[in-house]
């Protein structure tokens, strides 16, 4: 899965040489691989509609559907289908919802396979989905996000709309926590993320994002409120340069910077400072290689932090603790 994520994302940025490891080991995309992988992950996922979800929540089935998981559309865009995952203990009592977005090139499938969400949203309890972009003019799926990334051909698609009206949706459809509503997003996923937070800060209380950037230009962003903000960041990263660049000639600021953006959105009075804690997020560098960055005197209930992998690149290789880490962190950041 991973390879799969690799080959869609290199035809990106045309990333099809060699690169070195840490340990000195090299790794090799072939752009023929890719454009076949790329093609198999950049098609849509269409779902039929086996089973019809709850009109409102208050009517809203206090039973799981028996294949745990239902498809819908909303209004704005019929022709874009999703599925929300519905884990076995959902009830009478509201449960957070978690959206998962895809990279450029990538799938919703493809992107669960990769972090494992779905097997988390059935342990822990909460309500899921991984939403699909729309297809640009080379066949592959992209998220109109920020002003660097990635709707490379104007198409001025609103996806920032679409995926509040998903949102809305599900909490007509299911009993969700509105003080629990989180994103979690890579590459480009994890630019759209920010476009959310930025949009939609009265509903979205945490993001997560894996090598995504926010706006460059920060007049882009004005959130209403205060949002719980965690960029993860390979220094190894060239494709969303952990020091920043640009793509198609638009700059994207580095990791440091977004988190720096974020935590003067969010009020946060000092910062940042290094942890002391460091973590084991990439399974093939060895030892704890990421180290964590905060800002103290954030408003209550509220986080900025970045953690960096020491090594790691744009796909890392996830350990065991990655995917339970970022729940962990959302579910710490509810909505005050």
């Amino acid at each position: 899965m991973r390879t799969a994520l690799i080959a869609a994302i290199c035809l990106v940025a045309g990333c099809s040489s060699t690169s070195t490891r840490p340990d000195g080991a090299q790794t090799t995309v072939a752009t023929t691989v890719a454009t076949t992988v790329a093609t198999t992950v950049a098609t849509t996922v269409a779902v039929t509609d086996t089973s019809a979800a709850p009109t409102n929540a208050e009517s809203a089935s206090t039973s799981a559907p028996d294949d745990t998981s239902t498809s819908a559309t909303v209004a704005s865009s019929p022709d874009r289908p999703y599925v929300v995952f519905v884990p076995s203990s959902y009830g009478s009592t509201p449960l957070p919802l978690v959206m998962l977005l895809h990279g450029y090139g990538g799938t919703g499938t493809v992107q669960d396979e990769y972090f494992g969400l779905q097997q988390l949203a059935e342990a822990r309890g909460f309500l899921y989905v991984h939403p699909e972009g729309t297809m640009d003019s080379t066949a592959r799926q992209f998220w109109n996000a920020t002003d660097a990334c990635c709707d490379d051909f104007a198409s001025g698609i609103d996806d920032s709309t679409y995926l509040l009206d998903v949102i809305t949706q599900i909490e007509a459809d299911y009993r969700v926590d509105p003080s629990r509503i989180f994103i979690v997003g890579h590459s480009n996923g994890g630019f759209m993320s920010y476009r959310m937070a930025c949009d939609h800060a009265d509903v979205i209380a945490a993001i997560v994002s894996l090598a995504g950037a926010t706006f460059a230009d920060p007049s882009r962003c004005a959130p209403t409120e205060p949002v719980s903000v965690l960029e993860i960041h390979g220094t190894l990263d060239h494709i969303i340069d952990y020091t920043g660049g640009g793509r198609e000639g638009r700059a994207y600021p580095s990791a440091a910077a977004t988190v720096a953006a974020w935590a003067g959105y969010d009020g946060c009075g000092s910062g940042p400072v290094a942890s002391t804690t460091t973590v084991d997020l990439v399974s093939d560098v060895d030892g704890a290689e990421t180290t964590e960055t905060l800002f103290p005197d954030c408003p209550p209930g509220v986080d900025v932090e970045l953690w960096t992998m020491e090594g790691g690149d744009h796909v890392p290789n996830l350990s065991g603790y990655f995917s339970p880490a970022l729940v962990d962190f959302l579910f710490a950041h509810p909505k005050a």
